[in-house]
Parts: structure tokens; sequence; C-alpha cells
């Protein structure tokens, strides 16, 4: 292929790139500045584009932060349900199949970082929070629980209140995200995400015998 072929290949998929450069571009813009501080025009220098050019694509820092929202968990909940849907079998393997993919997103992707914007800037912009309320949480939530209440229907696992199962659950994928966010960059330790969970998936699942 010839350079003046590379460069219009290039330059043939850079619209449909833009979208993840920009994401990309905001998060280390928030990081860097914070989501108050920073500004549309930060993030369009840093993804190499004009403000104009970055209106085109989102309105405004929310919808940044949204689609960073989207991006990092988004997919995986859609996954998980269709997991669901497909499952002929014991329930157990999918819980540790599930807790694993989200293990790798807390410990390889920037989604500890997004979470903490969403926790830090949810007060002074509800929209954010309530956003990943309806989008996150209460479109997983009830995966995981109709996945144990399958478990428990089907003497795999003993009676439990099972929201509150749910939670218990997912506990530590929370503290793993705020830990590598939060304290790692002071200093802490960083923490082996997928030993804890791995560890604590073979705790819940223990307790969860009948």
């Amino acid at each position: 292929m010839t350079d003046q072929s590379v460069t219009k290949a290039k330059r043939q998929r850079r619209p449909d790139d833009r979208p993840a450069e920009i994401l990309a571009a905001a998060l280390s813009v928030f990081a860097e500045k914070g989501f108050s501080q920073a500004r549309m025009e930060d993030v369009a220098a840093r993804a190499g584009l004009s403000k104009g050019a970055l209106y085109l694509y989102f309105p405004d820092k929310v919808a940044l932060l949204k689609a960073l929202v989207q991006q990092a968990i988004g997919g995986q909940i859609s996954l998980a349900a269709e997991m669901l849907a497909q499952l002929n079998g014991p329930v157990s393997p999918l819980v540790i199949h599930l807790a694993q993919i989200l293990a790798s997103r807390v410990q390889d992707t920037p989604f500890p970082y997004i979470l903490k914007l969403v926790i830090a800037e949810s007060q002074a912009h509800p929209e954010i929070g309530r956003f990943y309320l309806e989008n996150v949480i209460r479109q997983a939530m009830p995966i995981i629980e109709a996945l144990l209440a399958r478990g428990i229907a089907a003497g795999e696992f003993r009676e439990v209140n099972v929201p509150h199962a749910v939670k218990s659950l997912m506990g530590p994928f929370l503290l793993s995200a705020l830990w590598r966010s939060v304290f790692e960059p002071l200093g802490a330790e960083a923490v082996d995400v997928r030993g804890l969970i791995t560890q604590h998936v073979d705790i819940f699942l223990k307790g969860l015998r009948p």
C-alpha cells in the first residue's frame, strides 16, 4: 500500500474514530483539571479538533461524561443480559464468569476514574448521578438478582434476601474501583482486583450453599 493509500484510509476511518478519540481526550482532561474546571475547548484541543467540530458530536461536558459511562460499562450489562437469557444449567459458573469480566473492567480500563467522576459530580450535576442510577445500577442489578433467584429456585442456593445478597456481592467491586482511583494515586499499595474478586466470589458462593 502506498503512502497516499495509507493517508486516504486513515482519512476515511477518522470520522468513525472521532467519538472514541474525543472520549479518551475528555477523560484525560477531566482527570487532569477536574470536571468543573474542564472546558469543552480543552477537550477539543486534546482531541485535535476545533471546538465547533467537538459540538457536532457532544453538546456539553455532561454529555461527554454520560458517554464515558456508557462506553465503560454499558456493553457489559448487555452482555450479562444475553448470557442470562442463554443460560442452561447451574448458576454459579455464570456468577464467576461475570465477576471476572467486571474485575477486568476495574483492573484494566478507566472505569474506576469514571466512577470517581460520577460520585464527585453528582451533587453539582444531579443529572449525572441519575444517568448512572438509571443506566447502570437499575439495569445491572436486576440481572444479578434474576440470576440469584434462579439459583434459589433450582435449589442451588439457599433462601436469602436477594437484593441484599446482590449488594453484598457488588461491594468489593466498588471498593476496588475507589481504591484504584482515589487511594492508589496517593501512594496506597495497588489492589489485586482479580485476586480480591476471585476470593470474594468463592466466599460468597459457599455462603449461598443450601
